[in-house]
């Protein structure tokens, strides 16, 4: 194959087969694709835009550049998290908690802020000696311990996507939906999940500001996931205000403590129950958890018993930090 044929194929709006995605993300993942034919490829998607089948093999095809994190010995139905970030979005801090005192394990791998709102990762910073920085075997061994354990993205995890994104934002390429979505699911398939809640913010205060393009975007991730053997949930939340009342990664820190220890603003808590009880009917496999209005109430008991906030400090304590 040669990259320039593939790039005019595209240029000229023919779909690219699954052949041609895979051998073109390999190569640039190998570095024997210079970055010029790269950047003129994600230029012709942002024109010309993917097919659904496209997508779906770009997604693997980045997903499959580096390792693949394997979780069946953690947990037999590993059920993960993504939300595409806004102003005082601090729901994975209480999310994860609180599903994991379920009894789910909770194995995350996240990432850092990018643009103008904190990643989880920037907000547990603010923890003084909290440690996310952890070796593989440090981070099954906190799973399967304590059943939570929240890490940062390795440079094994979807290598491509990392090469890609750093491109796209030099060549005005970012904003094409195709791009984000494969970015975000080559992540979380990279990751090891079996099932995966998704939650689209839009509004002022997030990166889809339009409600067409956070529900095409949304459609988009549920596409890949299940061309991609993936059982998926699809939310889509307002973010034209900040989510709770606090704003900045410390304080929003505290304010999930308080949501953890069943006081919190009312929109925060409402918001962290919806997420969680789709987290649980996946975990439950048809099987448990199948009422999402019985699942929240026995949610809000979790909350307020205080299990949710012990598993949160059994996680911390686990990763070093300041209890």
């Amino acid at each position: 194959m040669r990259a320039v044929d593939i790039i005019s194929k595209k240029r000229d709006g023919q779909p690219l087969s699954n052949e041609e995605i895979a051998w073109f993300i390999d190569a640039y993942t190998q570095d024997t694709l210079p970055d010029y034919q790269a950047a003129a490829f994600l230029m012709a998607v942002y024109l010309r835009g993917m097919q659904p089948a496209e997508i779906a093999a770009l997604t693997l095809a980045m997903a499959h550049s580096g390792e693949i994190l394997d979780l069946s010995d953690i947990v037999a139905y590993a059920v993960d998290k993504h939300s595409s970030g806004g102003v005082g979005d601090k729901t994975s801090l209480v999310v994860l908690p609180l599903v994991a005192s379920c009894g789910v394990p909770v194995a995350k791998m996240s990432g850092r802020g990018l643009g103008f709102s904190g990643g989880t990762l920037d907000k547990l910073d603010a923890i003084p000696g909290f440690t996310s920085d952890l070796p593989e075997a440090r981070f099954r061994a906190l799973a399967k311990e304590s059943g939570l354990v929240l890490a940062g993205q390795t440079k094994a995890l979807a290598p491509a996507d990392g090469k890609l994104y750093a491109l796209r934002d030099v060549t005005a390429t970012v904003a094409s939906l195709p791009l984000i979505a494969s970015s975000i699911m080559s992540k979380k398939l990279a990751a090891g999940a079996n099932g995966i809640v998704l939650d689209v913010k839009v509004g002022n205060g997030a990166f889809m500001t339009q409600l067409d393009e956070a529900t095409t975007l949304a459609h988009m991730m549920v596409d890949i996931g299940v061309r991609a053997g993936r059982d998926m949930v699809a939310l889509i939340s307002d973010m034209n205000q900040p989510l709770g009342h606090a704003v900045g990664n410390a304080l929003e820190v505290k304010e999930a403590l308080e949501t953890l220890n069943s006081s919190g603003p009312d929109d925060l808590r409402l918001h962290c129950l919806e997420v969680s009880a789709h987290m649980l009917r996946l975990a439950g496999r048809g099987e448990r958890w199948t009422n999402l209005t019985e699942t929240k109430a026995y949610l809000e008991q979790q909350l307020d018993s205080g299990a949710a906030f012990q598993k949160f400090r059994q996680m911390v304590i686990g990763q070093g930090g300041d209890v």
